[in-house]
């Protein structure tokens, strides 16, 4: 980040208790120690997965954070995890395409109810920022984790259309590389024990981008959301297979999932219209 954007994001954290949601994940590990770097009061991780949380606070040794235990589908312990707190950043989510078809009631309990339980909370808490973190499969949506991803963002959008007391805002990227769960770590599962790699299609496309760009791209949207707009950044879509060829040749196509694109876009024509375009992002209105 250069120093003049350094500095508005230091103004925007400094002395404020921060909330992030799936926190113990790739992403919310990667922005709790950026945010760390700053001088905010508290960084609370509000967290289901016990063991995610007992390593993050092995690895980050800091009096700031606050590790919480618990389900955004518990709505009074969703309350109690964000009682002043200035801002929250919400990137919980079950978000495997494959699970989530199988699961569709816990998928929709965590992504859209877990949701409306953080909105019902800024209702109340009347924090002053909420930044809920979207996928690029929430784009003409055909899977039920983008159909639940972009209910996401049509609720974030309303919140702020209709709760002037807080700042909302959407930020939607696409594959991030080292997000658990993803490609690259079924790949270097498969290296490791000496099986082709399986690629869905050779002709399938993906963006992806680094977790400290995607940390980076969150914190500087931070302090420009106002009424529940989306923050697309602007990100380069690499053929899975070119990006396998790097890895291992012995491969096997395995075909694509249920509900599974081709290629997925940043955003749909329409959007666009209805963005304004800068040099590393579009704000869709």
């Amino acid at each position: 980040m250069i120093k003049n954007k350094q500095a508005i994001i230091t103004k925007e954290l400094k002395n404020k208790n921060i909330l992030i949601t799936g926190g113990a994940g790739s992403i919310g590990t990667a922005l709790t120690k950026k945010i760390l770097e700053f001088p905010v009061k508290t960084v609370r991780i509000l967290d289901i997965d016990e063991h995610a949380l007992f390593k993050l606070g092995r690895l980050i040794k800091d009096s700031r954070l606050r590790l919480l235990l618990g389900d955004i589908q518990d709505y009074d312990r969703v309350v109690m995890a964000g009682e002043n707190v200035d801002i929250v950043i919400h990137t919980a989510a079950v978000k495997n395409i494959e699970i989530s078809e199988f699961n569709p009631i816990q998928t929709i309990g965590v992504n859209i109810n877990g949701t409306v339980n953080l909105i019902k909370m800024i209702m109340r808490n009347k924090p002053k920022k909420f930044l809920n973190i979207s996928t690029d499969k929430a784009v003409d949506s055909s899977t039920l984790y983008g159909s639940t991803k972009q209910i996401g963002e049509k609720l974030t959008t309303w919140a702020g259309s209709h709760l002037e007391y807080t700042k909302f805002g959407t930020v939607r990227f696409g594959n991030v590389i080292e997000s658990r769960g993803n490609v690259f770590e079924i790949w270097n599962e498969e290296v490791k024990n000496n099986k082709p790699l399986s690629i869905t299609l050779p002709e399938m496309k993906r963006y992806f981008f680094h977790v400290d760009e995607a940390a980076e791209f969150i914190l500087k949207c931070i302090p420009i959301m106002n009424r529940g707009e989306i923050f697309v950044p602007k990100m380069k879509s690499f053929s899975v297979k070119d990006l396998a060829d790097k890895i291992s040749k012995k491969q096997k196509i395995i075909g694509l999932r249920p509900g599974e694109k081709k290629e997925e876009i940043l955003l749909t024509d329409n959007e666009l219209k209805n963005s304004i375009e800068k040099k590393d992002m579009w704000i869709i209105k």
